[in-house]
């Protein structure tokens, strides 16, 4: 599908504006303290002119089939662009987690890792993260690690979106 930058872009925000749209497509899950899965996504960056994107994703499990078997993980936040592709990422999620990342873009490609995890007292431990999109082939692919149930950091969720 076709990308056209907007007239308004922030130069700070174009390290990042090939994120802007729609995203949706399956991933897989899987972390030692859970069984595998599957779940399907939709990812959605949207700009002002001001610089930052805002980040909505929300994901749903899926059976073998890929037919919706329940709802899953919200998050939204702020993806602030700094200049030389310097980014800070604020997200909250509906599991009782906020987070503060950095991280940096170029060419194609953002990586973060965590700063600061704070949850509610009621969440899950989760202490640490580091994710990596990428456009590779037109398609955003993702892959977000984590450190949490006191396990150390490491491969959690990955997916391939295609712009809708």
């Amino acid at each position: 599908m076709p990308f056209e930058l907007p007239d308004n872009l922030h130069p700070d925000c174009a390290p990042v504006a090939w994120l802007l749209g729609t995203w949706q497509g399956n991933g897989h899950g899987d972390y030692p303290t859970i069984e595998p899965y599957q779940f399907g996504q939709e990812l959605i960056f949207t700009h002002d002119g001001r610089p930052f994107l805002h980040y909505f994703s929300r994901a749903w499990i899926v059976d073998d089939n890929g037919e919706k078997v329940r709802d899953a993980a919200l998050e939204t936040g702020f993806l602030r662009c700094r200049p030389e592709g310097r980014m800070e990422l604020l997200l909250t999620h509906n599991t009782g987690f906020v987070e503060i990342w950095y991280g940096e873009a170029e060419g194609g490609k953002l990586e973060l890792s965590t700063d600061a995890v704070a949850r509610t007292e009621t969440a899950k431990e989760y202490v640490a993260g580091h994710r990596l999109y990428g456009n590779v082939e037109g398609d955003l692919l993702y892959a977000f690690d984590m450190a949490a149930m006191g396990q150390a950091l490491q491969p959690h969720t990955w997916a391939r979106l295609q712009r809708a």
